[in-house]
């Protein structure tokens, strides 16, 4: 096993306490200090692992502070956000091309990432009433007795008829 320094140490921690699993922090701790570790020996720096129960008291409140940061910060990472994955889903979706059955499936992922819902807009009428239809127009025009309309001339007679009114 290699000796390690404190900084390797910390980042080995807070690797761990983000969920990464030993293999990936041995190849992090490679590619970034260079160093050559196993997985077991990251293990040693998990304290809810039984091979990291004796690590020391400042590594396990650093670990405890990391998974805490991590797990109450989610608005960090940015698939958790559901507009970056709608934008992330519109993005496939452009350069899917003809591929109907890639499209078909990105339409329902999209469709489940909204939680089911379909947008609809709903439209009213004056003062958020209804719509006033032709046919509760009509039925709100004056009514005619036809005693009065026999009273009528024939030019009132299609004045009425003309405006709708008849």
């Amino acid at each position: 096993m290699a000796a390690l320094k404190e900084p390797v140490k910390m980042f080995i921690v807070q690797s761990l306490a983000c969920f990464e699993t030993p293999q990936q922090v041995a190849d992090a701790v490679m590619q970034r200090y260079g160093i050559e570790i196993d997985r077991r020996q990251c293990e040693n720096y998990d304290p809810t692992k039984l091979a990291g129960r004796n690590l020391s008291k400042k590594l396990k409140d650093l670990f405890e502070r990391t998974r805490t940061d991590f797990r109450e910060n989610i608005e960090d990472i940015a698939i958790a956000n559901k507009a970056f994955r709608l934008k992330e889903l519109q993005g496939m979706y452009d350069d899917s091309g003809r591929n109907k059955r890639l499209k078909q499936n990105l339409l329902k992922q999209a469709f489940q990432e909204t939680d089911g819902r379909v947008t609809r807009q709903e439209h009213t009428g004056a003062n958020g009433g209804a719509i006033k239809t032709e046919t509760e127009q009509k039925q709100s025009l004056p009514k005619y007795t036809p005693d009065e309309l026999a009273n009528m001339t024939p030019q009132e007679l299609s004045r009425l008829a003309i405006t709708g009114k008849l």
